[in-house]
């Protein structure tokens, strides 16, 4: 059977189900994770519902495929546990800087600790649920099967842990990114430059040409030589940001292993190719 999770943000979210509910509804929770059982899936903020397809049950007079609303939630912290945690964040060199490029801090557990709270859920506490299926448990298995699809997003993005505890991403950067750090980190970014602001694609999109060539040659070549460019050998403070924006699992990357470890190996080699070739 397929892994539903392939990384440790997606293992631990699970974690929590095993002891929320019994063996047989989990593993039953699994298959409504699928296309074929979830027909909706929207994330809205901190909540999430969903839409399912039930199964034809004669013996419990269940003629027609039933469709059920099931909604989760993880318990949300206050506005200001949040401030602490952000100001516990911004005395943290390696966590700041690695939120600030969008990558998860392996360490980031332990900013929480010290306000004695977790991003993880740890509880079966932490999880809010409702289905509208007849199952008098709680969760069901139709709930199970939300809280796998969400388990799955995380192995690609884990910053929707930060959205379902509260807290919007963007403004979460903003926020770090005005501390006396941030901001000393942003300028070593950028040589003292703007902040570095992201896209979402790698190249920017073409501008009208302002001027209809007059030949096949001007079309190709311009009306005048391109200004020299030159090449700077000095090592950037933050390699390889592009590969590491995209995360251990970006959409394009069906392997188990880290996409972010495999370039981590290559990038370094492609480098030094291009500087010999200079």
């Amino acid at each position: 059977m397929a892994k539903i999770t392939r990384t440790w943000w997606g293992e631990s979210f699970l974690d929590v189900l095993s002891i929320s509910m019994d063996e047989g509804r989990l593993k039953r929770g699994r298959a409504y994770s699928s296309p074929n059982r979830l027909l909706k899936f929207d994330i809205n903020q901190c909540s999430i519902k969903a839409t399912l397809r039930g199964n034809i049950n004669h013996y419990f007079g269940v003629y027609k495929e039933p469709r059920y609303k099931a909604e989760v939630k993880l318990t949300t912290f206050s506005a200001k546990q949040w401030d602490n945690i952000i100001a516990e964040i911004t005395h943290n060199a390696a966590c700041l800087s690695q939120l600030l490029m969008n990558e998860m801090p392996a360490s980031i557990e332990d900013v929480f600790a010290k306000q004695n709270l977790h991003l993880l859920p740890e509880r079966s506490t932490d999880l809010i649920s409702h289905c509208s299926c007849p199952d008098y448990a709680d969760p069901c298995k139709h709930v199970a099967g939300v809280y796998y699809k969400v388990a799955s997003l995380l192995d690609r993005d884990p910053f929707l842990l930060f959205q379902l505890r509260g807290m919007d991403v963007n403004k979460l950067q903003e926020k770090l990114a005005l501390s006396p750090l941030g901001k000393a980190l942003i300028d070593r970014w950028n040589d003292g430059e703007q902040p570095i602001e992201y896209h979402l694609h790698r190249y920017s999109a073409p501008q009208p040409c302002p001027l209809k060539p007059s030949t096949i040659q001007q079309f190709w070549q311009g009306k005048s030589v391109l200004p020299e460019v030159e090449n700077s050998m000095d090592s950037p403070a933050t390699t390889a940001v592009l590969i590491k924006k995209a995360g251990d699992y970006p959409l394009f990357w069906q392997r188990d292993n880290s996409f972010i470890e495999i370039m981590e190996i290559i990038y370094p080699r492609i480098v030094d190719k291009n500087k010999l070739a200079l």
